[in-house]
């Protein structure tokens, strides 16, 4: 994070859930970190984490000034947004001129599954139509690029099988393991350091890196 905005002075993290990115930016020491979510019990958890510059609230009315922050995370947010342009155009309106935010969203339609069902995502995206979106709201693209493209055959051909089959699953984390969990956290580390660079065409999740200029 800190080569895309080393002189950070303020950052928020969209959809921060119980605190993972707060605790990365935290333990990194780039900046002052606050956070929001739509959920409420995930704000308590940040709380008892004493993270409490975080509070409960929504991504298409986020209750900030203009030009607020120097750096603003959307990791897989935008997907759980009706309204998706709403959403990038209010994190376009609470970045700093020349600020920077890092956005995540799972890419490819035909990898839908249960985890998507269970997350309440309304849409997964083409690199293409995402850029678009971004663009639309006003951000200028400096980075993109698919990543976790290593798994991608093997996730598409297994909810392709389970979708034709019809077995069903409470959630996808039935199918782990601990060694799975092992194998599969070694894979996505090397899959992330090396997408930016590979730029494969396709991958489970895009990544974009966006400015306001």
């Amino acid at each position: 994070m800190q080569e895309y905005c080393p002189d950070a002075d303020s950052i928020l993290d969209i959809g921060c859930g119980t605190g993972a990115n707060l605790r990365m930016v935290r333990d990194i020491e780039i900046g002052t970190i606050t956070g929001i979510d739509v959920s409420p019990l995930a704000i308590k958890h940040c709380h008892d984490k004493a993270f409490k510059e975080t509070l409960v609230g929504d991504i298409c009315a986020l209750p900030y000034s203009d030009m607020s922050f120097d750096i603003v995370l959307a990791t897989d947010v935008i997907e759980h947004v009706a309204d998706d342009l709403a959403a990038v155009s209010e994190i376009f309106r609470v970045l700093r001129p020349g600020g920077k935010a890092i956005l995540t969203v799972p890419a490819f339609q035909s990898l839908w599954g249960l985890q998507d069902d269970l997350s309440h995502h309304y849409r997964r995206y083409r690199m293409a139509p995402f850029c678009a979106l971004l663009e639309t709201a006003g951000l200028t693209i400096s980075l993109r690029f698919h990543f976790n493209y290593f798994l991608f055959l093997p996730i598409w051909t297994t909810r392709q099988l389970l979708r034709l089959t019809k077995i069903s699953f409470r959630s996808e984390n039935d199918l782990n393991t601990p060694l799975l969990n092992c194998l599969l956290s070694f894979i996505f580390k090397f899959d992330v350091a090396s997408a930016r660079w590979l730029r494969p065409p396709f991958g489970v999740s895009i990544c974009a890196v966006v400015s306001k200029h």
